[in-house]
């Protein structure tokens, strides 16, 4: 039996400590979608910017890359598990930078996924370039992929048609990087916006979806995926950003910060337009439960 390192009061937030690869294989329950926010290997001793001020790029031994044989069969061992965790008619979402996206897409083709997008993210507000010997990095790419190349997958094509305001979105997504409210527990090295996130979760998936996030650092898809009314499961090697996760989820079972985080959402026509929707949509079942540890 798995034991969890944490499990929250309403069942719907789960956290296992390990090495994805190893603990996936523990278990057969099956996932409606994942999202893996995998190491960039940019940890390479060099400068970015933080609030204005210069700061390593160093994120941690996990980070730092041991030649191209490594990273491709790091990708191809993580994605291979996720593959066989995933409902047949399951999707997957990857986030990346030029540093990994391309092993990543090659070995989705080897693994016989069928990618359905290449997403641009376009950051609104990106750290300056120091060094002002090339542009800006600005942008990451989010890969989606469905599991079964014959089998059709979810798309909420009309909400996302309605956020855009009528007409179809398209595959680059102007949102802003993490507000300073998402940092209320310390920031992960790495933290996604709930912004990206709750569009990902809208996007691909229906009310009450088992959502795993493999590599979940802070977990940004968890408290998406619970303030959109979705279960999620997170694994992570790291105790320290284990506990920033704890700790968020602990934050939004106060209902008023559930309610104005909610509200602060980024990526919609306004605070109104999340609320209606989600109203429209089933409640969240409580009570449901990974059947898998004790």
């Amino acid at each position: 039996m798995i034991k969890p390192y944490f499990k929250s009061k309403d069942r719907q937030f789960t956290l296992l400590h390990g090495d994805c690869v190893e603990l996936l294989k523990q278990f057969k329950f099956k996932f409606d979608m994942i999202f893996a926010d995998p190491p960039y290997f940019l940890s390479n001793d060099g400068i970015s910017i933080q609030s204005g001020k210069p700061v390593s790029v160093n994120k941690g031994e996990w980070d730092r890359s041991k030649g191209y044989d490594f990273v491709n069969d790091f990708n191809y061992q993580w994605l291979k598990g996720c593959r066989e965790k995933l409902k047949e008619n399951g999707t997957i979402w990857i986030s990346g930078t030029f540093h990994n996206i391309f092993s990543i897409a090659q070995m989705l083709n080897e693994l016989d996924f069928k990618i359905l997008n290449v997403v641009t993210w376009v950051k609104t507000n990106p750290p300056p370039n120091l060094a002002c010997r090339c542009f800006t990095h600005s942008t990451e790419i989010i890969i989606w992929a469905r599991k079964d190349k014959k089998r059709s997958h979810y798309y909420n094509y009309e909400l996302m048609k309605e956020i855009n305001g009528g007409t179809q979105m398209k595959d680059v997504w102007n949102l802003p990087a993490i507000a300073q409210w998402e940092k209320s527990c310390t920031k992960h090295p790495t933290q996604k916006p709930l912004g990206v996130l709750s569009r990902i979760i809208l996007a691909s998936t229906q009310p009450n979806a088992w959502i795993l996030d493999p590599f979940t650092g802070s977990s940004t898809t968890g408290i998406a995926a619970n303030l959109l009314g979705r279960r999620f499961l997170g694994i992570d090697q790291e105790e320290q950003f284990l506990e920033i996760s704890k700790n968020r989820k602990i934050e939004i079972e106060n209902l008023r910060i559930f309610k104005e985080y909610k509200q602060k959402i980024q990526g919609f026509k306004d605070k109104k337009q999340l609320t209606a929707y989600l109203l429209s949509e089933p409640e969240l079942e409580y009570g449901l439960d990974l059947p898998f540890y004790g």
